[in-house]
């Protein structure tokens, strides 16, 4: 069969449809950024942890960074893990010379902005956990944004006395 002008045509048409069907798939499924972060849309999650528990104890700190890259405010609403029976969100606040740490519906991000979490600082916590985590482990976790949806992450363990992410 000889090879036409209008065969060409359909198999680059062929191409360009499936190089952009992937792409608008990796916007719309967060993607691993090296080992330490992940990007969809204008979100940004970076370098994601958490620390090894003391004994006996089933709750533990959820910490990293989070980018908006957009020209609107996003709000992280919520969060979820298999790992844990539930996962709150924490804002500290300081007047003066109080610090007040309080469960909250929501975390704002401003555009163009990063919100950072961080032990001794706005966090979450995931409640329950329902088992040993060690170090090297890594936890899954679903963060839910309010313009942004779902986004995908997997923490990593740390050992008990870190301060700051080690990856």
């Amino acid at each position: 069969m000889p090879f036409t002008r209008a065969a060409a045509l359909r198999q680059n048409l062929t191409a360009f449809a499936a190089a952009c069907i992937a792409s608008a798939a990796l916007q719309l499924h967060p993607s691993p950024l090296a080992a330490h972060g992940y990007e969809a849309g204008e979100l940004k999650v970076r370098h994601p942890w958490t620390r090894v528990p003391a004994a006996g104890e089933k709750s533990a700190g959820a910490y990293m960074e989070i980018r908006n890259g957009g020209k609107e405010t996003e709000r992280l609403i919520g969060a979820y893990s298999p790992a844990a029976e539930r996962v709150e969100l924490y804002k500290v606040t300081s007047t003066g010379e109080s610090v007040k740490t309080q469960q909250a519906s929501s975390l704002q991000i401003s555009a163009r902005r990063r919100l950072f979490l961080r032990p001794e600082g706005s966090h979450l916590l995931l409640i329950g956990v329902r088992s040993r985590l060690r170090m090297g482990d890594r936890v899954p976790l679903t963060l839910q944004f309010e313009r942004g949806g779902k986004f995908q992450i997997e923490l990593e363990v740390q050992p008990s006395d870190s301060r700051k992410p080690q990856h």
